[in-house]
């Protein structure tokens, strides 16, 4: 009788393994999670990087979103690389390269030199309408499409990163654009190189992480960002003098790997796009009510800030507008341009209802 039930809780046992194995084999496997590496410039602090401080948001609504089968993996600082080596990195084929890129001008334009149309001097006259630019109008939706018929990588998002840019320098008080003249400045890209020109100001292509020091030692006199970036960079220490031009809405670019994106599935790609969306509403709000602390926080630092006047701006707008608009006519076309200065006009209008 006991050898019957030990006969019988054997092949209990052998057929639950089996039932088991039927099952298992039934199911489908499930896939190991994506893990996706993000670059971006500047520290992990989201105090003082509004790019972190997208990022981090971004990772949150993209791991909840996609349940974990995607994971962002950060890289602050551009430990990844150069600006250029970045996005070369970036636009590599194939999954042997899961990479997401948040890039400046510095980075965009060598590869795609249309995104100077969005950057013209004194473009938009609010948040607002610099926000309706980029989300929904003719320019970027035409920017998005070629962008990827060119590199292979998607133009998600233009990310805010500190609110409108600023002057500084340290050598004078700047109220207009004879100001400028003798001063050398730092230009993150040609386009402001441009620009100081137009003022009589000399202009240099430093990157980022040298131009601490080369605004330190005298390379340069001062250089053009966003009150956050001047924190950020600890700028305030090597720079005196602070003018809040409002010449040109501060954003860099989330980027993404095309064939990275393909691979996923429609769910999560659809997560990807909603995810980077609303981190980006997230930046906006919590830029534009920083702003204003931020210029606070510079002068009790030292630092000296002037607003221009309304018609002190127009003469800005005056002298340096024609110029930046010459130069990119020879880098895209006039008919990039216009598109852009149409689709800013009506942000403007809209904007303004």
């Amino acid at each position: 009788m006991k050898c019957s039930t030990r006969v019988s809780n054997r092949w209990s046992f052998l057929f639950l393994f089996v039932l088991a194995a039927v099952l298992a084999a039934a199911l489908p496997a499930t896939a190991d999670p994506v893990t996706v590496k993000i670059s971006y410039n500047g520290p992990p602090d989201a105090a003082n990087n509004a790019v972190h401080a997208f990022v981090v948001n971004f990772q949150k609504f993209l791991e909840e979103g996609t349940e974990g089968r995607v994971k962002l993996q950060l890289f602050p600082d551009s430990q990844l690389g150069t600006e250029e080596e970045r996005m070369e990195l970036l636009m590599k084929k194939g999954l042997n390269q899961p990479i997401m890129n948040v890039a400046s001008f510095a980075g965009v334009a060598p590869v795609f030199p249309e995104i100077y149309a969005s950057a013209v001097p004194f473009m938009f006259d609010s948040y607002k309408a610099a926000h309706l630019y980029h989300d929904e109008s003719a320019y970027w939706k035409k920017a998005q499409e070629e962008f990827r018929a060119r590199t292979g990588a998607l133009l998600l998002e233009a990310v805010e990163e500190g609110g409108f840019l600023a002057f500084t320098n340290s050598k004078k008080e700047i109220k207009s654009p004879e100001d400028f003249q003798g001063l050398k400045f730092r230009g993150m890209d040609e386009g402001q190189v441009v620009l100081y020109k137009s003022f009589g100001a000399s202009g240099t292509p430093i990157p980022w992480t040298e131009l601490y020091m080369a605004l330190k030692t005298g390379v340069v006199d001062g250089q053009m960002n966003p009150a956050m970036y001047i924190i950020m960079g600890s700028l305030f220490e090597v720079q005196k003098y602070l003018t809040l031009a409002n010449i040109q809405y501060s954003d860099q670019f989330l980027i993404m790997n095309g064939d990275l994106f393909d691979a996923l599935s429609p769910e999560d790609q659809k997560v990807v796009v909603e995810a980077a969306k609303k981190a980006n509403q997230i930046s906006r709000q919590e830029v534009e009510k920083a702003d204003a602390e931020q210029v606070e926080f510079l002068k009790e630092k030292g630092m000296i800030a002037y607003a221009p006047t309304p018609t002190e701006l127009d003469a800005f707008r005056e002298k340096g507008q024609p110029a930046y608009v010459e130069w990119l006519k020879s880098k895209v076309g006039e008919e990039w341009l216009k598109l852009s200065l149409e689709s800013a006009a009506e942000a403007n209008k809209k904007a303004a209802q």
